[in-house]
């Protein structure tokens, strides 16, 4: 299956990219599938490791990480945001 994925905010800055197209095997089913996934890599993407506060979206809705996805799907991950 393959998606597009976004990183925003310090996501991209520590992956050195902003977007990616992922092709991954077919197991990868749910958001966590796909973020363990991608940390799992080993392309100095342990900003997405397991139980690092990060958020994601489902073609631009937000969503949890045991919600499925779908080949062509547009997933982004978001670090945690604080605002003052």
């Amino acid at each position: 299956m393959k998606f597009k994925v976004l990183y925003f905010a310090s996501l991209r800055e520590s992956l050195g990219k902003a977007e990616e197209l992922v092709e991954a095997p077919s197991g990868v089913s749910s958001v966590a599938a796909l973020q363990r996934f991608l940390a799992e890599r080993g392309e100095g993407v342990p900003a997405l490791a397991r139980g690092r506060n990060v958020r994601a979206a489902v073609n631009q809705v937000m969503v949890k990480d045991d919600v499925a996805i779908a080949d062509g799907d547009e997933i982004a991950f978001f670090p945690p945001v604080t605002g003052g």
